[in-house]
């Protein structure tokens, strides 16, 4: 097998693809075989200042265009994203190890569909509100903050990058976009369709570089007047702090740990489902449902069905076609999911499927064995830990409010969920559980519904209006003339 070094030194800045001002090579690893597949450029403070400053230029006039013009230019990034899929799909399971048709049915397709659901929000959302009755001659203007900082994560690279660039083009903000450096490949890419349909010179930028460099430039620049980050908690506050002395607007996606409360009358499907899901993409989604609990009539039963679905969830190398899960994306995320899995046996859970170590035939590559472990107390490190990995904790509850007060116990408070037949049960622990969002019943949350978070999870929230509105000044205005 030919295998071919994806050379990517040059930054987006200002309409062109750029030198960085100095050489500071990073290897980009293929996680399913720990071999360098590219190279990538690290920026500096001078980098990040050229691209600032292009931003700077370009948003006088780009927010002073009509609306229906930003919007033309997203309709064609839609059309060449969609276009040009398949390279799309290629760079997602190179850079961070999805499975191919993962990367064809979920990763990229994520893109795509916020950037419809942005389209449409954008035709009915009001830039100019009136106050109300009572003042006929008040007016709310929303208007663009300015110079937007966007920093991407690894796990999900299109659906966070869409979820962050496209309401900034939408809304009339320039931006300096600096993807994660582990998995750059996607987001230069998505770079190339930006240019492509014709975005105007400065309006985006993309600078590589990691968190202690070009992101912390970013989140500290006096000329950028928001941040908008997805990544750890420990980051988050980082970057809350750095940005602190200019004042700009932070807002953040976190981790989570998210809960899956099944209840004795939960359908027959839920615990293989919840299974599952915590498995996805390996694992690595802030929203999975890492921990779950389960009423004390079922919680045999549960635990049994549950290593069944571990024990028969494929593994296998990202090129390979079908249904199973890739690697880890990197040997810092598999080191700590093993010592994290080990950590649970150490302080007494019960281990019923999977374990330390890598799958059986996969001698190489950051491969995890799923793992489901059982009797996890709250107090226990793998019960409050985002682990990021395909790892379950069941815990055993007997009352409703027993659940809702592990469910809340936690620093995080991303996405629950609830599993139960019983409709009143599902509204009163819906609206008693502490997290930005709450799936029932294995139904997904609808398009263009607010993603975020509370707690240690973060602020602010992502898609369809919200996530418009995240990129808005308000501006109170009085006087306006009669229609």
């Amino acid at each position: 097998m030919v295998r071919v070094m994806i050379e990517k030194r040059q930054f987006y800045i200002d309409g062109s693809w750029v030198d960085p001002a100095r050489g500071n090579d990073f290897k980009v690893i293929n996680p399913a075989t720990e071999e360098q597949c590219g190279v990538i450029c690290l920026g500096s403070a001078v980098d990040t200042d050229r691209a600032v400053a292009a931003a700077n230029r370009s948003f006088p006039d780009w927010s002073s265009r009509a609306l229906e013009e930003r919007l033309e230019l997203v309709r064609k990034i839609a059309a060449i994203y969609e276009s040009r899929a398949d390279e799309m799909a290629a760079a997602i399971s190179l850079e961070m190890g999805a499975p191919i048709d993962f990367a064809k049915s979920r990763q990229v397709p994520a893109g795509l569909r916020h950037i419809h659901n942005f389209l449409r929000a954008a035709q009915q959302f009001e830039f100019i509100r009136p106050l109300g009755p009572h003042a006929p001659n008040d007016r709310i203007l929303l208007q663009p903050i300015g110079v937007c900082g966007l920093i991407t994560p690894w796990n999900w690279p299109m659906n966070q990058v869409t979820l962050k660039v496209i309401p900034a083009l939408i809304t009339g903000c320039a931006m300096v976009l600096k993807p994660s450096e582990i998995a750059p490949l996607s987001s230069l890419l998505f770079a190339e369709f930006i240019d492509q349909a014709g975005v105007p010179a400065g309006v985006f930028n993309l600078v590589n570089g990691d968190g202690a460099g070009v992101g912390t430039e970013l989140s500290g620049h006096v000329d950028v007047q928001m941040i908008s980050f997805t990544g750890s908690t420990r980051a988050g506050i980082a970057i809350s702090k750095n940005a602190a002395d200019s004042l700009k607007r932070v807002q953040l996606e976190l981790g989570g740990k998210g809960a899956n409360i099944i209840f004795a009358d939960a359908d027959a499907d839920a615990v293989k489902r919840g299974t599952l899901h915590c498995f996805g993409n390996t694992g690595q989604s802030c929203n999975a449902p890492s921990r779950m609990l389960v009423q004390s009539e079922i919680y045999e039963a549960a635990v049994s069905c549950a290593a069944g679905a571990a024990q028969s969830q494929a593994v296998g190398l990202p090129e390979q076609l079908g249904r199973h899960i890739g690697p880890a994306v990197s040997e810092a995320q598999f080191d700590k999911i093993q010592q994290l899995i080990q950590t649970g046996i150490d302080e007494g859970a019960r281990l019923v499927a999977g374990g330390p170590g890598r799958p059986m035939g996969l001698n190489r590559g950051y491969f995890v064995r799923p793992t489901v472990f059982a009797d996890v107390e709250n107090g226990m490190t793998i019960a409050s830990e985002e682990i990021f990995g395909p790892v379950l904790s069941i815990t055993r509850f007997e009352t409703e409010d027993e659940a809702i007060r592990i469910a809340n116990d936690t620093p995080y408070g991303l996405t629950n969920y609830v599993q139960s037949s019983d409709a009143e049960r599902r509204k009163r622990v819906a609206g008693q559980l502490r997290s930005g969002m709450v799936e029932m019943n294995g139904r997904p949350r609808g398009a263009g519904s607010p993603f975020g978070g509370m707690k240690a999870s973060g602020n602010g929230r992502e898609g369809g209006i919200w996530g418009i509105e995240e990129f808005l000044e308000v501006k109170a205005v009085s006087g306006w003339p009669d229609e």
